[in-house]
């Protein structure tokens, strides 16, 4: 079985701890090298996951003839530099969300990718890729909860570290960058379709410059989606679907466990049945999927031009709370 060669761009505690590991459990993703700016880290890193090859510069790694994608999960403010610097060197990408610092720079990817038509690129939504999301999205389409009208989503979690990239507000750190996006894209993703204008309010840290707490309210033509996002506060997810005749429930929408089932609940016309999953890795399914997309020469499962979308909403909550009103898109 023919299988994708990866490499994977920075040590991050998150790719080494999370996605990567999973990767490697995949049919078709084989992660055959790792790079940091240190050596002594990529090999370290690259010896705890058995990768076996370390290089101790990304450019070194991207200059291998032997990888044919690149996984990047480097922090946000590296995601579009070093994704271009990738397809320029004739590799596939999988990029960590958000794809960018804002829309116009997911906007100058887009028109680089352009210039690559034979090579693969997409944003690392990984949650849209679960079993319980191709349920809750097939109900609704079919309109099992009769019409869509709300969708509400909550993703808090805690973390005052000041060392840490997700309260660096110059690297784009923040609640809405780092977990906000999350509930952008299902809201997006579940209407099939962009907001009209939306409303935000942030509470930013007094030291670190990010927003800790985001609330955000969005306008559809079908209905409207609203959701909260926090990085100080107890840890908690969850999703609710709303339509005229019932409603779906997501307990973890998100960070879905990798370690024992997981389950939606679905009401319709006053029953409520529960639906079980088994056991499964998204990050596995998400590299899996992408490799088949690479050998099977098909379209990835979500263009970049939804990437592009996704973070001119998010522009559009900054700007929102920081004028205090609604912004049209």
């Amino acid at each position: 079985m023919k299988k994708i060669r990866w490499g994977v761009l920075s040590t991050a505690k998150f790719g080494m701890n999370t996605s990567v590991p999973a990767m490697q459990q995949g049919k078709y993703s084989l992660v055959s090298s790792l790079a940091s700016r240190d050596m002594a880290s990529a090999q370290s890193a690259a010896d705890m996951l058995a990768i076996p090859k370390a290089y101790g510069s990304y450019d070194e790694l991207l200059a291998d003839p032997g990888i044919d994608a690149i996984y990047n999960p480097l922090p946000n403010h590296l995601h579009v530099p070093w994704s271009i610097k990738a397809l320029e060197a004739g590799k596939h990408v999988l990029c960590e969300k958000p794809i960018a610092m804002s829309a116009a720079e997911a906007q100058n990817l887009l028109n680089v990718s352009k210039r690559y038509p034979h090579l693969k690129i997409m944003e690392a939504f990984m949650y849209r890729h679960h079993p319980q999301w191709q349920a809750a999205t097939g109900l609704v389409s079919a309109g099992q909860i009769g019409s869509l009208v709300n969708v509400h989503s909550y993703f808090a979690y805690r973390n005052t570290d000041p060392g840490n990239i997700r309260n660096k507000k110059d690297i784009g750190g923040g609640a809405l960058m780092d977990i906000g996006c999350y509930c952008v894209s299902l809201s997006r993703f579940l209407f099939a379709a962009e907001p009209k204008r939306l409303a935000a309010r942030m509470e930013s840290d007094p030291i670190f410059g990010t927003d800790k707490l985001t609330s955000v309210i969005m306008e559809f033509d079908q209905g409207s989606a609203t959701f909260t996002c926090a990085t100080q506060l107890a840890g908690y997810q969850r999703a609710t679907i709303y339509g005229t005749h019932g409603w779906i429930e997501i307990e973890m929408p998100f960070n879905a466990p990798n370690d024992r089932p997981c389950s939606i609940l679905v009401n319709c016309k006053g029953k409520t049945e529960q639906i079980s999953f088994d056991i499964i890795n998204q990050y596995t399914l998400q590299g899996d999927l992408f490799s088949q997309a690479i050998l099977e020469d098909k379209p990835v499962f979500t263009p970049l031009e939804d990437a592009v979308a996704n973070m001119r909403v998010i522009d559009a909550v900054f700007q929102s709370a920081a004028r205090g009103e609604w912004v049209l898109l």
